[in-house]
């Protein structure tokens, strides 16, 4: 007869993989005014920002760190690049 710990240890290692599995999945999710629409910052959205960093000669800094003006330049750039999302 196996002993109650160790169905509590497997248990909360099972918890401890679910919670940190979630955690990976979670996205920043921005609203962009000019087109009245939002978008979902992940991988394929930090790829376009740091493009569009570099094209457009901005220092490397993180978009919420943006001053307003330089989001919306952002955005109309993003819409024009076809992939949108």
């Amino acid at each position: 007869m196996k002993r109650p710990q160790h169905w509590v240890k497997r248990l909360a290692v099972v918890g401890g993989v679910a919670v940190l599995s979630a955690g990976c999945a979670v996205h920043a999710r921005y609203y962009d005014p000019v087109y009245s629409d939002y978008h979902v910052w992940g991988p394929p959205e930090a790829a376009y920002y740091n493009r569009w960093l570099v094209e457009t000669h901005h220092p490397h800094m993180e978009y919420r760190r943006l001053r307003p003006e330089e989001q919306r330049s952002y955005w109309t750039w993003r819409h024009q690049q076809g992939d949108r999302h």
